[in-house]
């Protein structure tokens, strides 16, 4: 099953992790260096990988499955969102809890979990995930964080280069050399073990005792983790949208496995940019990121049945 195959993959992930965790805390780097890893994985290995997602062969069947994985990407965001804002009058929740649990760690594990789970040829799909993602972190999450209703156009073109790039590529039916793309693979193979590296470089430079010390922490994860994404399976299996292509299935698993993923990284950045509580957000952040080997295969289980 898909399920054990993901959690097999999540696991080793995760060991991968640890390493980074090791290195700081036996004193051999500090944790503010993940910060030149995070550099190199954010403006190279990163858009390596979504470019060379897509460089494959274009045909009508990839076009309407692009189609259908930005439709659920829509359909997904709006729903959470709807059921975030319900949940947040009802249990009081603050802007870093709704941000937390609306936006997922997609941007820096969906790329590597779904070469690794499904296999290359399914990453262009996530990259409809990523694009809609990439237009709310910084329109409606920003407004959310900073109190202000305003549209940074800049920040989201330059985060999406790489995916306007690949597109036009695939549209214009363009292939790249093959030494290039070769050399992008190679690059590209990098991001899952340069991801989990920075994250556990990270949290050896945290306080654990101060991450549990927030009340309502295990409250966000366990809507983040298990309220979130089931909500998720239900909406992608009751709205039909599998039927619709080929592999209709298979593109909205990778959806939802963007989902699935842990609270977003990039929500503990910009509550440090608006003077949010950032140390709250990075704390929901690693708890999701450290339980998600959990929840994540649970959840492809369920939407397998």
């Amino acid at each position: 099953m898909i399920s054990l195959i993901l959690a097999e993959k999540i696991f080793s992930l995760f060991l991968t992790m640890f390493m980074g965790y090791a290195v700081v805390h036996w004193g051999l780097l500090h944790a503010e260096d993940s910060k030149t890893l995070s550099l190199i994985s954010l403006y190279l290995i990163s858009p390596c990988v979504i470019i060379s997602a897509f460089q494959v062969q274009y045909t009508p069947d990839v076009l309407h499955g692009l189609l259908l994985a930005l439709a659920a990407a829509v359909l997904l965001h709006v729903g959470i969102i709807v059921v975030v804002n319900l949940l947040g009058h009802a249990l009081h929740l603050d802007a870093v809890e709704k941000a937390s649990m609306i936006y997922s760690n997609a941007g820096n594990l969906i790329i590597p979990i779904v070469t690794a789970v499904l296999g290359k040829e399914w990453v262009i799909y996530s990259s409809a995930f990523l694009s809609v993602q990439l237009f709310l972190l910084w329109s409606h999450a920003k407004s959310m964080l900073c109190g202000e209703k305003s549209f940074e156009l800049k920040k989201v073109l330059t985060n999406m280069i790489a995916i306007l790039a690949g597109a036009a590529l695939f549209l214009l039916h363009i292939q790249l050399p093959a030494l290039i793309e070769d050399s992008l693979d190679m690059v590209g193979s990098a991001i899952g073990p340069i991801s989990m590296i920075i994250l556990g470089m990270l949290m050896a430079g945290m306080n654990f005792k101060k991450i549990l010390g927030y009340r309502r922490l295990w409250l966000v994860t366990a809507l983040r983790l298990v309220g979130i994404p089931l909500a998720a399976v239900a909406l992608l299996k009751l709205s039909g949208l599998a039927h619709l292509v080929p592999d209709g299935q298979t593109i909205l698993l990778v959806s939802l496995l963007a989902t699935c993923t842990p609270s977003a990284s990039t929500i503990t950045q910009m509550a440090q940019i608006y003077g949010k509580d950032a140390d709250y957000a990075s704390a929901i952040n690693v708890v999701t990121t450290l339980l998600c080997i959990f929840t994540m295969p649970l959840m492809v289980a369920l939407y397998q049945l």
